[in-house]
């Protein structure tokens, strides 16, 4: 779409304001709103001012100024505003200089598909995530230097059996896949973000109740690396904005409950070129070709690195813990679920081959979780690095010394951040990420979430020791 088609789109519709967005290192959007009388064609070209130093991770305020490029290709009717509003989603540029700016993610995702092109293995990814949520009734929580609490409630729960205003037909712990209504509560509610998700442009392949209470996911068709990123923060917006709609709140939180499953993203891959996919072999292990293994291997190689991105909040390591069905085994296997990269064989078709890749969570930036998982596969292409052999048992069964061999992820948020450090080299190529980035997203994390976590006492600390 070009600046004029783009200008013809907002009046078509009759937009009467224009919505600037972009997403920070973190993966959060922000914005900014404009009259439709005050955007023109020319802001395309010449973009939009902002203040970098009020945006986590960007600019300091010596060198504040930045500006906006919107994509005319990214272009939606927002299906929440009172108004009729057109959403436009923007790259970052230096204003002095005009040269993309390298903490700016989605340009990290166009980056590594431009990256991928040159290196002649492939010229297109296809990425699916399955993003999963909770949505509850109620979900507070305060933090004080005196006293720090949480709490979440939903009608679905199996601890509100015993009062008299529960609506019954509780979920059991760990009992929520796909149970029919009255149990699942959510389910008009689910149809409702899929009719919206469909509104700005994401195709819906199936929405159900996941296993927690409360739990849901919502699938979208794959597509590649920074359309499926565009489209994961559309449907993060969806599900959040449909959720409150309706007087309840979403999370993407991996794990907010204890004791019951957390959220993950499984993330699936594929490699196409010359519109043939790249990942199958009738006489490999599990259909795979040899690019698909050495992809697997790169992935596995680079895994505590890579979560650093993928899962990258404190939280996600209380998910990322034995039990509850979570992808802590750095193996691949068949159909398997207890194996972090698991080979879906649902269907012969060539085409349908591909990897699941299933440690990461929906907290996960996408143009930095999606590029950078990139890079470690197209590495392990690259260097012809093969995983272990294959394991084709349940790895959460195990004898202990069969176990003991296995290598698991990382146990923490600060670890990762310690191994994506030591291991960063192959993010590098292409400038694709760049030192300044990591370095920037590391301080950030261990100063603002790893050491704001570890500094404040626990409340379970208090059971274990108030009475000592």
């Amino acid at each position: 779409m070009t600046a004029a088609e783009a200008i013809a789109f907002i009046s078509d519709h009759g937009a009467e304001f224009v919505d600037i967005r972009f997403v920070d290192l973190f993966g959060t959007w922000h914005h900014f709103t404009l009259p439709t009388s005050h955007f023109s064609a020319d802001h395309f070209e010449n973009g939009l001012p902002f203040d970098g130093s009020s945006i986590r991770g960007f600019q300091a305020i010596n060198e504040s100024d930045m500006l906006l490029i919107p994509d005319a290709e990214s272009l939606f009717i927002d299906p929440y505003y009172e108004h009729t509003t057109a959403v436009v989603i923007c790259q970052v540029e230096d204003p002095l200089t005009r040269q993309p700016y390298s903490r700016d993610p989605r340009y990290v995702a166009h980056k590594a598909e431009q990256y991928l092109k040159t290196t002649g293995i492939a010229d297109t990814a296809f990425f699916g995530p399955e993003a999963e949520f909770f949505v509850f009734d109620s979900l507070t929580f305060e933090n004080q230097p005196w006293g720090a609490s949480f709490r979440l409630d939903s009608d679905e729960a199996w601890w509100n059996s015993g009062d008299a205003s529960s609506p019954g037909f509780p979920i059991k712990n760990k009992g929520g896949y796909f149970p029919c209504p009255p149990t699942d509560k959510l389910q008009d509610l689910r149809s409702r973000m899929v009719k919206r998700m469909e509104e700005v442009g994401i195709v819906v392949e199936m929405q159900h109740h996941e296993v927690a209470v409360a739990q849901c996911e919502i699938d979208m068709k794959f597509d590649t690396l920074k359309t499926m990123a565009d489209k994961l923060m559309k449907y993060k917006y969806v599900v959040k904005n449909e959720a409150f709609m309706a007087g309840m709140i979403a999370t993407f939180m991996p794990k907010p409950l204890f004791g019951d499953n957390g959220s993950g993203m499984h993330v699936h891959m594929s490699l196409w070129k010359n519109g043939q996919t790249l990942m199958y072999d009738e006489a490999g292990y599990a259909g795979l070709s040899d690019i698909s293994r050495w992809y697997i291997g790169g992935l596995l190689k680079h895994a505590p690195a890579l979560l650093a991105f993928c899962a990258p909040t404190t939280n996600s390591y209380r998910r990322l813990v034995p039990g509850y069905e979570a992808p802590i085994n750095l193996m691949y296997s068949a159909r398997n679920r207890s194996a972090c990269i698991r080979i879906p064989m649902v269907s012969k078709s060539p085409k349908a081959k591909r990897i699941e890749f299933r440690a990461p969570d929906p907290m996960a930036n996408p143009y930095l979780a999606f590029p950078a998982l990139l890079m470690a596969g197209l590495d392990g292409v690259q260097n012809r690095i093969e995983p272990r052999a294959p394991l084709d048992k349940d790895l959460y069964e195990l004898p202990a010394i069969e176990r003991a061999g296995i290598p698991q992820t990382p146990g923490s948020l600060r670890a990762t951040l310690q191994a994506l450090m030591e291991d960063h080299e192959f993010l590098l190529r292409g400038d694709v990420f760049t030192k300044d980035l990591i370095e920037t997203y590391v301080e950030y994390k261990l100063e603002h979430e790893c050491d704001a976590v570890d500094l404040r006492p626990h409340p379970y600390e208090f059971h274990l020791y108030a009475d000592y």
